[in-house]
């Protein structure tokens, strides 16, 4: 029951599986979430160590709370919680065309995830006095590669994480996001080939994005990041969106507000159109 204990979901592919090894090797107890309960499997077998799975979708509020208490139930306590989970856009997906069930369902896959398992994990973390929590978002969050629930859900992974940073720092428990750039099996192959060269024919990926997106770097060049920020290393990083991409590590600023016009409204009438135009495209 000495080990630190982590719960990886999405933790059987791709990312997730590559951050729930390098977990595993540095000594952390970890618990395999996945939908697919073959591909969970194996993945616990090729880790070894003190890992188990658990199959399931955490959006599921019952998946959610589950998967917390066991890892609970295995190492006596959680200390990382990290959110890989994800699915793509439907080929072709747009404002144009997409449904609303399609939307809902992307909605669910990345923020109803997110929110579940933080909502499940959160209250054992404070009790504990500490705990670290990632989740993962991506670049689609500025709109640049199109799509509608994609974009949506994780530009919304964003704001939540931060809410959730800010109201937990007081409790020791610290929340960042990862946007990766990672080859997976959700950025390979003909299909997805395609779609990049279609947003760059768009005008949506400039030349040097659409490179970085078809020549991605393996999971295990991502992984390191978040493990750094589940570490002692990083108790004082928090409420920040990180990038890890290959031999890139980055940070995305705060977004702050530049005030472009100000008068008193006490002794002033409302902006005309005009002068609305005025400022803010000059």
């Amino acid at each position: 029951m000495s080990a630190r204990g982590a719960v990886v979901v999405g933790g059987s592919r791709g990312v997730g599986l590559a951050v729930a090894e390098l977990l595993a090797s540095q000594g952390f107890g970890v618990v395999v979430n996945g939908r697919d309960p073959d591909a969970v499997a194996s993945a616990v077998g090729g880790i070894g160590g003190r890992t188990v799975g658990y199959a399931g979708s955490p959006a599921d509020p019952v998946v959610a709370d589950a998967l917390i208490e066991r890892c609970m139930d295995e190492f006596g306590h959680i200390d990382a919680l990290i959110n890989c989970a994800g699915t793509a856009e439907p080929a072709g997906s747009s404002i144009l065309n997409v449904s609303s069930a399609q939307f809902r369902d992307l909605l669910d896959a990345h923020l109803g995830t997110v929110f579940e398992t933080c909502r499940a994990a959160a209250p054992r973390m404070v009790a504990a006095g500490g705990g670290a929590i990632v989740n993962t978002s991506s670049f689609a969050f500025l709109g640049d590669y199109g799509g509608t629930g994609y974009p949506a859900g994780k530009g919304a992974v964003n704001g939540l994480t931060l809410a959730i940073a800010a109201e937990l720092r007081a409790y020791g428990v610290r929340a960042n996001v990862v946007c990766p750039g990672a080859r997976t099996r959700l950025s390979t192959g003909s299909d997805y080939e395609a779609h990049i060269a279609d947003l760059n024919r768009r005008g949506l990926l400039d030349e040097i994005s659409m490179q970085g997106a078809l020549d991605a770097a393996p999971p295990e060049y991502v992984a390191p990041t978040y493990a750094y920020l589940v570490s002692g290393l990083a108790r004082d990083v928090t409420g920040q969106i990180f990038i890890a991409a290959g031999g890139f590590v980055g940070r995305f600023d705060r977004q702050t507000p530049a005030i472009v016009a100000y008068r008193d409204y006490h002794d002033s009438p409302p902006w005309s159109l005009d002068e609305l135009d005025g400022f803010i495209r000059r």
